[in-house]
């Protein structure tokens, strides 16, 4: 597929204690950036596809910083509009062992949060782009930023473009009145590629199966039916992924992903994840994997493995971002995945 691909979302600064230690338990924390559509964005251009990423930031050097970042890995950023408001934050804490990994968001008031319906010139920024990619942590953010997400959808459908969208649910933004699936069953309405894990599909779009989003164990014929309910309650939708974690600590889970296509239901590759690195960002290493799949090989199978085996990978990197080519990848995809020292 040739043209553009687009990302829209919020990218944070993300402040992080070193190593596995608590917050604040040295006085340091790690300094980077990151949030789910910049990863993508990130993971796309290392693989070699032009893409850009859209976003509002306050007008600051931290701003300056962040786009200069951005524009490190070769995304274009040229879409990206200042506004009132602040960047939002982060901070991680790295689970180990049975300690979970922590999350504290501080990103009220951001710049995107506050954004206005039409601060964005969608048709403008969609000019020459094939596909547009955005998930449910937007919408979550403010009834403005969920306007504008909605805004962004519909305009890409007009104008022809893939609509892919990671449900990404995160109960600690849901705040202002609305739940995910009063907002996210109308937005999913517009999407052709849908991703996302078990838990996203239940909390985002109010669909049920016999699955336990808690437990360590994962049933794969029940990801089956519940593709299936998806696809039967959004028509247009012409396939949906899912990822599978099988957590059996904060260090150790097992990795894989299907994917329903409406007329074949696939199962990657599993993958014992045994010494998590940083698992934030899997999710979007997935996401950006499958795009860069669907957009370059003829098989969805084959396009399911490259995802599955690209974020596997990511666990073992620390950081929001993916750093992984596309041939560290294939090569994973053929190989026993040992981790043998290449020399």
């Amino acid at each position: 597929m040739m043209g553009k691909i687009v990302t829209f979302g919020e990218i944070l600064l993300r402040l992080k204690a070193p190593r596995f230690e608590r917050l604040l338990q040295s006085p340091s924390l790690e300094a980077t950036f990151g949030g789910g559509e910049a990863n993508v964005a990130v993971s796309l251009a290392n693989y070699g596809k032009e893409v850009a990423f859209v976003t509002v930031l306050p007008e600051n050097d931290l701003s300056l910083h962040c786009i200069g970042e951005l524009r490190r890995f070769a995304v274009d950023t040229s879409a990206i509009r200042f506004g009132a408001g602040r960047l939002g934050i982060y901070f991680l804490e790295s689970g180990a062992a049975q300690r979970p990994s922590r999350v504290i968001y501080d990103r009220e008031h951001s710049a995107i949060a506050l954004a206005e319906s039409g601060a964005l010139d969608w048709e403008n920024i969609f000019e020459g782009a094939a596909w547009f990619h955005l998930t449910g942590i937007t919408p979550a953010l403010s009834p403005s930023a969920a306007a504008l997400s909605l805004e962004a959808v519909k305009t890409a459908k007009k104008m022809g473009l893939v609509v892919s969208c990671d449900l990404n649910y995160r109960s600690k933004l849901w705040r202002y009145g609305k739940s995910a699936v009063e907002v996210m069953t109308g937005l999913v309405q517009y999407v052709d590629v849908g991703i996302g894990n078990e838990e996203d599909c239940q909390r985002s779009l109010g669909i049920t199966a016999e699955t336990d989003v808690d437990r360590g164990q994962l049933d794969p014929e029940q990801y089956q039916l519940l593709t299936g309910k998806v696809l039967a309650t959004f028509p247009r939708m012409k396939l949906l992924a899912v990822t599978l974690r099988e957590s059996i600590s904060a260090s150790h889970n097992v990795w894989s992903a299907c994917i329903n296509d409406r007329v074949d239901f696939y199962h990657s590759r599993k993958y014992d994840l045994t010494h998590i690195v940083d698992r934030v960002g899997g999710g979007d290493s997935f996401a950006a994997a499958l795009i860069y799949g669907l957009t370059t090989y003829e098989s969805k199978k084959k396009a399911l493995d490259f995802a599955a085996a690209a974020s596997c990978l990511k666990h073992s990197i620390s950081g929001d971002f993916n750093r992984v080519k596309v041939s560290e990848v294939e090569r994973l995809i053929g190989g026993p995945g040992s981790g043998r020292v290449e020399r």
